[in-house]
């Protein structure tokens, strides 16, 4: 399937209801055809692996066509620059946490951006780093502890963020790191513990949404079994 036969695809598919009900989640794109999320995956198995095509799709700039570009670009091809580039049009949280969940965590410097994104001030590129903590934390089943040791201060530091789709980031990455086993889940729940004592209202809100979960009866049970 060719760029010319994916856009008209993606016209086939539209349903405008469904884009008026993503603005009330906050997915606010410039563009969208309203596709689902099974939609769009079953339209990407159909696509080969095309770092190219995958450029053009980005470049076109809607919704979908951003998030097939994701699925279907070809990690061992996407440059530093690429990422950098992506990252700066995270203009809302459902594509940032598309591209780091389909791509960017196959990236070997997803690591590196987590740690250097969650840092930064502008909030496509924390929401990325943070996204990409949650991300490694949940599908990279090889990694060691020792490897997220370094994303703690980075939460702690980017606790104090009030806006919401780097405050909700921050919940995510921690929780998912806790998610992963005893030892990370105590440490997680340190983590959380000297959050919940910073005097900021994001701080608190995060502390409380993480203790709530990684201390729950579900995640402990799991985790002991």
């Amino acid at each position: 399937m060719d760029y010319s036969e994916i856009l008209k695809t993606l016209e086939s598919l539209a349903d405008p209801k469904a884009v008026e009900g993503m603005a009330r989640f906050g997915i606010t794109p410039d563009k969208a055809y309203g596709i689902s999320m099974p939609n769009l995956r079953k339209l990407a198995k159909g696509i080969k692996k095309d770092h190219a095509l995958a450029e053009q799709l980005w470049l076109s700039g809607s919704r979908e066509s951003r998030i097939l570009a994701a699925m279907i670009d070809d990690p061992k091809l996407v440059t530093e620059e690429q990422m950098e580039r992506w990252a700066d049009e995270f203009t809302y949280w459902e594509i940032c946490d598309q591209v780091c969940m389909n791509l960017f965590e196959k990236i070997p410097l997803a690591w590196q951006k987590a740690v250097e994104w969650g840092l930064r001030e502008d909030e496509p590129h924390k929401r990325a780093g943070f996204a990409l903590m949650a991300c490694l934390a949940w599908h990279d089943k090889k990694a060691i502890d020792e490897q997220f040791e370094p994303f703690f201060p980075v939460i702690r530091h980017g606790a104090t963020d009030g806006r919401n789709m780097v405050k909700k980031a921050v919940s995510w990455a921690l929780r998912n790191i806790g998610k992963r086993n005893r030892n990370l889940n105590a440490r997680a729940i340190t983590t959380a513990e000297a959050i919940q004592q910073i005097d900021s209202k994001p701080a608190r809100w995060i502390a409380s949404d993480t203790l709530r979960e990684l201390r729950g009866e579900a995640v402990q049970k799991r985790l002991k079994g």
